[in-house]
């Protein structure tokens, strides 16, 4: 079976990793500092704190921001449950608002009409690699006190308007499974703009420990000493994932080449193909492709997934409405409510995309598929 994701592990790679295990470190460590020193890099300069998977990043963002009950998070229903069940645990109420229907990214207009005075979080998603409409954004979160947050767990190391992704939300999430644009493993990072939230954020994912004497509520206490002033888990990533991440690092301008290379052999072959819809580029935006999202047209989404998968093609479909869920249905959420995200839900396919994927790999998916739609 060809998959539709994965990762690609080089022996530098695995040196990196089995150096640490030679080392005096496996969680917390050096490794750790150099991978946020990296992320923040490549994010426009600002704090980032890595962390253990790309829900605990979105956990870590919301907590930061003080997300709590009588708050509003608006968000896309275009994307993993996690960009939304991590604001409902804190006791948001979810906002759904729909999403462009060409791009599948969380529509401005849609947004301005869901605001509120209660509104503390604007959650839009990088879908399939390209960033939202953040220009748009920003504004009508700064009109009533909210701030941004780009879920990226699909565009680490894209751009758009000259600005690269960690750099154009007020607060960015990462996600480095080992199918996204890098991988620690299981991993994730938050970068956020304003130090005082990134603050939060480090000590939050810290179990909520804080080590500076200048803040202590205890004064008469050894050097050992450390409090807890807020609740706080465990979201720290090991040296070990930060190495691999720290190589992969390396990497990433030639995994994002190659993303855009098979990108752009699919485009080609399926631009004239009856019965599919290629992606559509949003304007300004220098995408870190992630997803290859063809739409499926006349109601054969279903078949051609089937049929797909029995020729030994992985594909996947990306993503079921988050409403549709049963724990947001049983809430009163009802289908309907967004209908471009309905639509391009019943349409989506995602064909394999991954920076390993031979030239006769690709071949043979738009062989496969351009068969299966002529039928």
């Amino acid at each position: 079976m060809l998959p539709y994701g994965r990762q690609s592990i080089s022996e530098e790679d695995i040196a990196a990793v089995t150096a640490v295990l030679r080392g005096d470190w496996l969680t917390t460590g050096p490794a750790v500092t150099a991978f946020e020193n990296a992320i923040s890099e490549l994010a426009g300069g600002h704090r980032a704190i890595s962390c253990t998977s790309g829900t605990a990043a979105l956990h870590i963002a919301y907590a930061a921001l003080g997300v709590g009950p009588g708050d509003e998070v608006i968000t896309t229903p275009m994307t993993f449950v996690a960009t939304a069940s991590c604001a409902a645990m804190l006791g948001a109420k979810i906002v759904f608002a729909d999403v462009d229907e060409a791009t599948a990214l969380l529509d401005p207009q849609a947004v301005e009409a869901a605001l509120t005075d209660r509104t503390s979080v604007i959650a839009a998603v990088d879908y399939a690699g390209q960033s939202a409409d953040y220009a748009a954004l920003q504004p009508l979160a700064d009109r009533v006190g909210a701030r941004t947050l780009a879920d990226a767990a699909h565009s680490v190391g894209g751009a758009a308007d000259g600005r690269p992704v960690g750099d154009l939300a007020d607060v960015t999430t990462m996600s480095f499974f080992p199918t996204k644009n890098l991988t620690t493993g299981e991993g994730g990072a938050v970068v956020c703009k304003d130090p005082a939230v990134a603050q939060r954020a480090h000590e939050f994912h810290f179990i909520g420990l804080v080590r500076d004497a200048a803040r202590f509520e205890i004064a008469d206490e050894g050097p050992w000493h450390q409090e807890v002033h807020e609740y706080g888990v465990n979201y720290r990533l090991t040296d070990l994932g930060a190495a691999l991440g720290l190589s992969q690092l390396g990497r990433l301008a030639e995994f994002k080449r190659r993303r855009a290379e098979i990108t752009a052999r699919y485009n080609a072959a399926f631009a004239g193909v009856d019965g599919v819809r290629t992606p559509v580029q949003r304007a300004g935006v220098d995408p870190m492709w992630h997803l290859y999202p063809i739409r499926i047209l006349g109601g054969r989404r279903r078949e051609i997934f089937e049929r797909m998968r029995a020729a030994g093609i992985g594909v996947q479909v990306n993503y079921i409405p988050v409403y549709w869920h049963p724990v947001f249905a049983r809430q009163g959420y009802q289908r309907g409510q967004c209908p471009n995200a309905e639509q391009f839900y019943a349409e989506e396919l995602s064909l394999p995309l991954f920076p390993d994927l031979t030239d006769s790999d690709v071949d043979r998916v738009i062989e496969t598929l351009s068969a299966l739609v002529g039928q």
